[in-house]
């Protein structure tokens, strides 16, 4: 398995490469040369499994055993999800009228990026420890992204970690896991701007391939594929919770609706789908629609500012991750995607071609949820299941509570929503932890 860039303009390289990587030198992003594709006969296999064999058995597929084997990434995600409160690390919740909500919080920092981030740390320190390498690793964060790397790096020796928080813009307890961690590898700043302004000195030092070779930098973001690939397991993992059988033919759909902001996250489902997991995708931002507008309109345009809302880890205007969904759905054209990615760059404007379009309006569905719609969900679902939402996870609650009443289709799941959960799974992201649990 080797990955490339989006934008075609720089060798080839292996999951260390990639995992040791920011963005490609040429500015893109590094993906799989080849998606694996699954049959039915493999999906009936996993559907048995726990949410930790699910990520051994799909980081497998990405990591070869030459680099690593099998029983040491075994050993690799055991111990990262050792900290999780959790027996089963992530749980679903099944609320009224087809509501499940799958909780991606159960870790350390309550955020969903516990979970990619705990094995990306633990990956890392595989290959620092191999070959007595030192990185330093560079983050810009909205929020959640900046305390989860913290805490899967923190005391390491062969790590430092340098953190970018945008000023008065991120919750005071995400602020506090931030900058009460005392150990000698972290360091954190708080700087002015909000997160996709805070993000362009990290992109420009990466750029700058002396540098950032003469300083082993290495980024935490999604924009590392390590977090991507650890993220398709949750999509198998509602899927088979929401699937009561997977005797029928075709296979039952499930719907799975996404939170979303850089778009990391519905990137691995994406991805999960091209595996062949039979889903279907809805994407749903805050106020910051740029995602909602491009699924639409095929408009990639930035607004005039980022919008401050209750879902502030989502606060994001320049979602850099559709580019890996753009190269995926264009057929890894990587010479459209740098052209298209080169106009955007310079104008912050683009009108996606037509056919790419449709692709994507064919591959996903979108909403936009306001502040009000946003604590409407969290109303709604607390007052009808006694379950507390956090306002990333109403997000994606909202497209569920938008909907009319649906007939029941023939072999269709009902809906989840992801913390994220499917058929309306609703991926919960972060909230505190509800009565009982």
């Amino acid at each position: 398995m080797e990955y490339v860039s989006t934008r075609g303009g720089t060798r080839a390289v292996d999951f260390e490469g990639a995992l040791f990587s920011g963005y490609a030198p040429d500015g893109g992003l590094f993906m799989p040369q080849r998606i694996p594709s699954l049959g039915r006969d493999t999906l009936q296999s996993w559907s048995s499994l726990s949410y930790p064999e699910l990520v051994k058995e799909l980081c497998s597929l990405f990591i070869p055993a030459k680099q690593v084997p099998r029983n040491a990434l075994d050993e690799l995600i055991d111990r990262a999800f050792s900290r999780f409160r959790h027996k089963n690390v992530v749980h679903l919740s099944r609320l009224k009228d087809g509501l499940n909500v799958l909780e991606l919080w159960h870790g350390v920092t309550y955020a969903f990026k516990d979970l990619s981030l705990s094995c990306t740390g633990q990956f890392l320190q595989y290959f620092l420890e191999k070959k007595k390498k030192h990185v330093n690793i560079l983050v810009g964060t909205s929020g959640d992204t900046g305390s989860s790397a913290i805490e899967s790096v923190r005391g390491q020796k062969n790590v430092d970690i340098f953190v970018l928080l945008p000023k008065g813009l991120c919750t005071q307890i995400q602020e506090l896991q931030m900058t009460t961690v005392i150990e000698d590898n972290v360091h954190v700043f708080a700087a002015h701007g909000n997160s996709d302004e805070i993000d362009e000195p990290i992109k420009e030092l990466f750029a700058d391939v002396d540098f950032a070779g003469k300083y082993n930098l290495m980024s935490l973001n999604s924009v590392n594929w390590s977090r991507i690939m650890v993220q398709i397991a949750h999509y198998f993992y509602a899927y088979f919770q929401c699937t009561p059988s997977l005797d029928m033919n075709p296979l039952p759909m499930v719907e799975i609706v996404v939170p979303t902001g850089g778009g990391g996250n519905i990137t691995a489902g994406c991805i999960a789908q091209k595996m062949g997991l039979p889903i279907r995708l809805v994407t749903v931002v805050n106020s910051n629609d740029i995602i909602h507008r491009t699924v639409q309109n095929g408009d990639f345009s930035l607004a005039e500012s980022v919008k401050a809302t209750l879902a502030s880890a989502m606060d994001i205007q320049e979602p850099y991750n559709v580019e890996r969904i753009l190269w995926l759905l264009s057929g890894s054209d990587s010479r459209l995607i740098k052209t298209l990615m080169e106009q955007f760059n310079i104008s912050k404007r683009l009108k996606l071609p037509e056919d790419l379009h449709r692709k994507l309006s064919e591959t996903l569905g979108s909403c936009s949820a306001s502040d009000q719609d946003i604590v409407g969900a969290m109303w709604r679902c607390w007052e009808e299941n006694q379950y507390l939402l956090c306002p990333h996870s109403a997000v994606a609650a909202h497209y569920h509570y938008s909907q009319p009443h649906r007939r029941e289709v023939e072999n269709e799941a009902k809906p989840v929503s992801i913390e994220n959960s499917p058929p309306y799974a609703c991926p919960s992201q972060r909230r505190q932890p509800a009565q009982g649990n």
